[in-house]
């Protein structure tokens, strides 16, 4: 009889080892897959157990352990009815429908200065590449790669970066199938694809040392199931693959935290980071985390969390019924880089459904520092609407916009992709005059189209701050009409410098002629072009 009730508990605990073993739920009350894991296994122990349960409350009549049995049998079918009625205590306690002013709180906003906090655009920085165009360009350099395409594929890991000051995506590769996993994994992942989003270059980074830990690999190798064995508490939320200043490989897990009852409140209150190659980690608090570390926390997070700041200042009733003073995220988001950080953008807008934005904010993807600004303006979906509409007669479509500041306008920066996801020329829409939209092969010509635009409507475009003066003898004079306009090249005896001057804002240009002395003020573009922006 002992044997017949020892062999079903000995096979129930091996499954629940194993179930564990492949699903591995952290051990915090905190996480609802422990919660789901633990009703889990407490139906397989019964279906396991059902015959020798049943036997014992049901058929063995005669035995006089039957009546201790129905009583144990009774006591442990309180044990699922608790855990019911605390999950489900636990799930009310923490909603934001009670705690509408913790949930509040989760996010402290600042208001910004957009001239002071974003400074005027840097090409060399301007990221053009959206995760899908980049998973394009690195299958193509994959393709490229004939000693390893039959092994590896390019993972879907595409992380943006600030790579020695450049904006990056990086991903690492992973292994083709199973079999090729059993015949690479000795040596491990080669390296990671390394996508310039500036300048679309592609690079293939080959490690002296392969990846030896990653979500691709399995048994005690497999990133979860590594550091689930480590930090047997931890609740891991994302693992996003970075690299450090010097090339090296990590992969970064943020740990999650809850911080309104049991389940409600979620925040990340550290990092847990794995050197990919050797396996070495170590936990970081929020505080700590270093500064090459650009992402921990995720954008549905800092969204999710921005929104409840929005929404429940004046109470939860007052998010669904009154709505006074609700502001919410607009649809999609974006990254931009500043100040070697990493942050999200994305627009605000009145909950209730307005087609134009009050403002935007930005939040730290490392700090979770947050500012808002108070600029109103285009939809960033009505802004793509425009930009597509320039360039309808090519089936362009745009990319979600990044935030620019070009003269101290916030100005909305879109690429337009044809129909392979490959970008084939960039728009300009302005936030506030959304009727001021610029098209442009390259960032320079586009940037020069929406200057000229703005100019056009008003809007001045010159920082004055930083003209520079020239004096000297006119050596070169040529005249050239661009899009209608003429313009004026010159060469000054002191100087190897070529200076642009618009006639139509400058008509005394006609009355120079070579050998002529004048003096100039001018500002130099982002293409290089010296603009002529005061003559003499």
């Amino acid at each position: 009889m002992m044997k017949k009730r020892l062999i079903p508990m000995i096979l129930t605990v091996l499954i629940w080892a194993g179930m564990y073993y492949y699903y591995l739920p952290p051990l915090n009350i905190h996480s609802r897959d422990s919660w789901v894991f633990i009703l889990t296994i407490v139906v397989v122990g019964i279906i396991i157990n059902f015959w020798t349960i049943f036997r014992a409350v049901f058929l063995d009549r005669t035995s006089p352990e039957r009546t201790a049995n129905k009583k144990i049998m009774k006591k442990l079918l309180l044990v699922p009815a608790a855990l019911a009625i605390f999950y489900v205590g636990g799930t009310i306690l923490s909603s934001p429908i009670l705690r509408a002013s913790s949930y509040n709180k989760l996010l402290t906003v600042e208001t910004g200065d957009f001239a002071a906090d974003i400074h005027e655009v840097d090409y060399n920085k301007i990221p053009i590449l959206d995760s899908e165009s980049a998973a394009k360009l690195a299958e193509r350099e994959m393709g490229s790669m004939v000693d390893m395409v039959s092994q590896y594929e390019v993972s879907s890991y595409f992380n943006q970066i600030n790579y020695q000051t450049k904006p990056m995506r990086v991903t690492p590769l992973r292994y083709g199938d199973l079999i090729k996993w059993v015949t690479n994994r000795d040596t491990g992942i080669p390296g990671y694809i390394q996508i310039d989003m500036t300048s679309q270059n592609v690079d293939l980074v080959r490690l002296d040392q392969g990846i030896k830990y990653s979500p691709f690999e399995h048994f005690g190798r497999n990133l979860y199931r590594y550091i689930r064995f480590r930090y047997p508490n931890a609740m891991i939320r994302s693992s996003n693959f970075e690299v450090d200043e010097n090339g090296v490989p990590y992969w970064v897990c943020a740990v999650e935290d809850k911080t309104i009852g049991l389940f409600g409140g979620t925040d990340v209150k550290g990092a847990i980071v794995v050197n990919a190659v050797s396996g070495e980690h170590s936990y970081y608090d929020i505080a700590d985390v270093p500064r090459w570390i650009d992402k921990v926390y995720d954008a549905n997070l800092l969204i999710e969390q921005y929104d409840y700041y929005g929404t429940l200042k004046k109470g939860y009733l007052n998010s669904i019924f009154g709505q006074r003073e609700c502001l919410q995220s607009t649809e999609g988001y974006n990254y931009i880089a500043l100040e070697d950080d990493v942050w999200v953008y994305t627009g605000v807008t009145s909950i209730g459904g307005d087609e134009s934005n009050v403002g935007f904010v930005l939040m730290n993807s490392r700090t979770k520092e947050t500012k808002y600004y108070q600029i109103s303006g285009a939809k960033e979906i009505s802004a793509m609407s425009s930009a597509e509409g320039q360039v309808q007669h090519l089936g362009y479509t745009a990319t979600f916009p990044i935030l620019l500041n070009i003269a101290n306008e916030p100005t909305y920066f879109l690429s337009l992709k044809d129909g392979a996801g490959l970008v084939k020329k960039y728009a300009m829409v302005n936030i506030q005059k959304y009727q001021i939209v610029a098209i442009g092969d390259t960032v320079a010509e586009c940037e020069k189209a929406y200057r000229n635009l703005m100019a056009g409507n008003g809007i001045d475009t010159v920082d004055t701050k930083k003209a520079l003066k020239a004096n000297g003898t006119i050596t070169m004079m040529k005249d050239i009409v661009i899009d209608g306009d003429t313009y004026y090249y010159l060469m000054l005896d002191s100087s190897d410098e070529l200076f642009e001057v618009e006639v139509k804002n400058y008509l005394g240009i006609l009355k120079k002629q070579l050998g002529e002395t004048v003096s100039l003020e001018y500002v130099t573009e982002a293409d290089g072009v010296n603009a002529v922006i005061g003559l003499q």
